[in-house]
């Protein structure tokens, strides 16, 4: 997203306070964010509020002359990477069908050849009103990306279809799109491992680690973000991320199967899940009771290496491997034993007794061993960032694309 050109089309709907959140979003992740309003928007929000957001003069009027461009809609047009209209009345959606330009909107999405997005926000019977849905189907003909509309409560008060899709989510579908157009991953496939596997001792009880997942999920994210196919084999109910297909696993057994089978067709697998070491040898079929001695001891069998495992060849070519090390002691020493036992092109190492990275945060600092005896040791940054940082040196890695 960062340094990508980004217009924002706002109409006249209550939902426009909403747009507001998305323009901050879309700025914090390093966009350049120009918007264009129609009067009706402007009726909901004031154009100064996107100006303070964006540092950059909202483009408003059909009639006034803007200092940086010639034609507006047209430089706008040109400029643009993705156009987003959000939200997008029932009058929008029937003016981009019927090709109308009569506003800095309409106009705009008329002249540019950048993917656009439209985000619907109306009352529930406006949207299933049949011209809503015959605009709908001629837009969706012409390539354009709709975002929604979501079910839940609408400016009217009833309940139904109609609601904005809320402002991260549109981002987070915006930046899935943007990667498929313009990512370095276009192509790729890449299988990440997330969350601490769960050993059954019992239906109740398991052997489990700490593990949150989050640290696998935002490396997808960043996969997906730069146009790749990514596929999370997860063992914890975090928010499904846009565009990211979920594998849903418990135990390391499971796990293993399940990473095997996606990998037979991927690039790369990461393994940033946490895979018990050891399962109980015996799980009973049910509850265990409190016996009179109130002791109990579980004898426990060593579950096979995931990623040592992994088949290295692959329908694309070579697969490339990397590891995660989550230790609590001698990190460095422990994470270079990694290294050499798993085969892995890196390892990514991270101390998790740390109050501030680690299980559960959104932050993380991890080292990265390479097998050329490479060492980098990153500062503590969001898991997203670190999932970024994987990546670039995931890339020169991979085998030429078949």
């Amino acid at each position: 997203m960062r340094g990508r050109h980004i217009v924002l089309g706002v109409t006249g709907s209550i939902s426009c306070y909403k747009a507001i959140e998305v323009t901050s979003r879309l700025v914090q992740a390093g966009a350049i964010v120009d918007v264009a309003m129609t009067e009706h928007a402007a009726q909901f929000v004031r154009p100064l509020t996107f100006r303070s957001l964006t540092a950059r003069e909202p483009y408003l009027s059909m009639w006034e002359p803007y200092a940086d461009v010639g034609e507006a809609h047209v430089e706008l047009a040109r400029r643009a990477d993705a156009m987003l209209i959000a939200p997008a009345t029932a009058s929008t959606l029937a003016r981009l069908a019927n090709g109308l330009a009569d506003d800095q909107v309409s106009l705009t999405a008329l002249a540019t050849t950048a993917p656009l997005l439209v985000a619907p926000a109306m009352d529930g019977q406006m949207w299933e009103n049949p011209a809503t849905q015959a605009n709908v189907e001629i837009l969706k003909a012409r390539g354009v990306q709709f975002l929604g509309p979501m079910q839940g409560r609408l400016a009217s008060g009833r309940m139904g279809l109609g609601r904005l899709m809320e402002p991260e989510r549109l981002v987070e579908e915006l930046r899935w799109r943007l990667g498929r157009e313009h990512g370095d991953l276009v192509g790729r496939r890449i299988v990440v491992s997330a969350g601490g596997t769960r050993e059954a001792i019992d239906p109740v009880r398991y052997v489990g680690n700490r593990s949150s997942g989050k640290m696998g999920y935002a490396v997808a994210e960043a996969a997906r973000d730069r146009g790749a196919e990514a596929v999370i084999v997860s063992t914890v109910s975090l928010p499904v991320p846009a565009g990211v297909r979920v594998v849903a696993v418990e135990s390391a057994l499971q796990m293993m199967e399940a990473v095997h089978r996606e990998c037979a067709d991927a690039d790369a697998l990461i393994m940033a899940g946490a895979v018990a070491d050891y399962r109980p040898a015996d799980a009973a079929d049910q509850k265990i009771k409190r016996d009179k001695t109130g002791d109990m001891s579980i004898d426990l069998l060593e579950n096979p290496d995931i990623i040592a495992t992994t088949p290295i060849e692959t329908k694309r070519g070579r697969l490339t491997k990397i590891s995660f090390a989550a230790e609590t002691q001698d990190l460095i020493a422990n994470a270079k034993a990694k290294l050499t036992k798993k085969g892995a092109r890196f390892v990514v190492a991270n101390d998790v007794s740390a109050t501030d990275a680690g299980f559960g945060v959104d932050n993380n600092r991890v080292t990265i061993l390479d097998d050329e005896g490479g060492r980098a040791d990153l500062p503590l940054m969001p898991k997203y960032d670190v999932g970024h940082a994987i990546l670039d040196r995931v890339l020169p890695l991979l085998s030429p694309k078949k």
